[in-house]
């Protein structure tokens, strides 16, 4: 099964339409598909008719931002109902505050000497109110600025960077329930990017078991090789079930393409065995 259940399109901060992601996910010989744009279910309908068309099997999917301890942690909300009421809603409270955001982004990257970054990021995005570092990112790699999405976030986007301006997302809790309620299942993304110490680690996977979860990116496009031999440990230990997913963005902005990553560990299992 070649699944690649985490990448975006242009309804978040991919580069391509859900249709065009599709038709990369055929290229890349993907059996198993899924459209997991940021806290927005709005390319779903596309995105299951084009699948459908190439003969691609596919599962709803949504990737939802959590602040937990302080910091932000992405939540993949998998096999969810895309018109759920209470996601719906609990989506569009997440989204809330992201022009806001955007606004004082530009407004810290002005002030140390890089003008206008709020109106060139708009450039990059087809909805202001789904504006995105992401965005930013594109808008002063096209400026020179740095030479990759990659190197903005280390210079100027990340925690502590000049750019940086600190958001309260949603709560684990109700992003897991919103989830569990939409009949899917919630799956901790790319935990290789958090900087947590390891007995955060520990306190965030345990309280994510005591909420339902049961799941944790091992082989994704956001992992290096040697993270993803750390979390099929950690996968190991907890008994967790893991996905695959490339968390493809675009062309020269992700490690791998849809449906290039290497498979996962022969003794982990899959999420999508219990759904196929």
């Amino acid at each position: 099964m070649n699944a690649d259940l985490h990448c975006h399109s242009t309804v978040s901060d991919g580069q391509f339409a859900p249709t065009e992601v599709a038709a990369r996910a055929h290229e890349g010989g993907v059996t198993l598909w899924s459209l997991t744009d940021h806290d927005q279910l709005g390319g779903q309908r596309e995105a299951r008719e084009a699948a459908q068309a190439l003969g691609i099997s596919y599962l709803v999917g949504v990737e939802i931002s959590v602040t937990w301890a302080n910091r932000t942690i992405h939540v993949v909300g998998m096999n969810v109902d895309s018109e759920n009421e209470q996601l719906l809603k609990g989506l569009e409270s997440t989204r809330n505050g992201r022009a806001t955001r955007g606004v004082a982004i530009g407004e810290a990257l002005a002030a140390v000497g890089i003008p206008d970054c709020y109106e060139g990021a708009l450039r990059f995005t087809d909805d202001p109110d789904m504006i995105s570092r992401t965005h930013f990112a594109r808008y002063l790699v096209e400026q020179g600025y740095a030479e990759s999405t990659s190197d903005v976030f280390a210079r100027y986007l990340g925690d502590g960077k000049p750019g940086f301006v600190e958001h309260r997302w949603a709560r684990l809790a109700d992003c897991m329930k919103w989830i569990r309620d939409a009949g899917g299942e919630p799956i901790i993304a790319h935990p290789g990017r958090y900087a947590y110490t390891p007995v955060e680690f520990s306190a965030l996977f345990d309280e994510f078991i005591q909420m339902g979860g049961r799941a944790i990116e091992v082989v994704t496009g956001s992992h290096t090789p040697d993270q993803y031999r750390e979390y099929a440990d950690v996968v190991r230990r907890y008994g967790f079930e893991a996905p695959r997913g490339s968390d493809f963005h675009g062309i020269g902005e992700s490690r791998v393409g849809l449906g290039q990553l290497p498979p996962l560990p022969d003794d982990l299992k899959s999420v999508w065995e219990r759904w196929l």
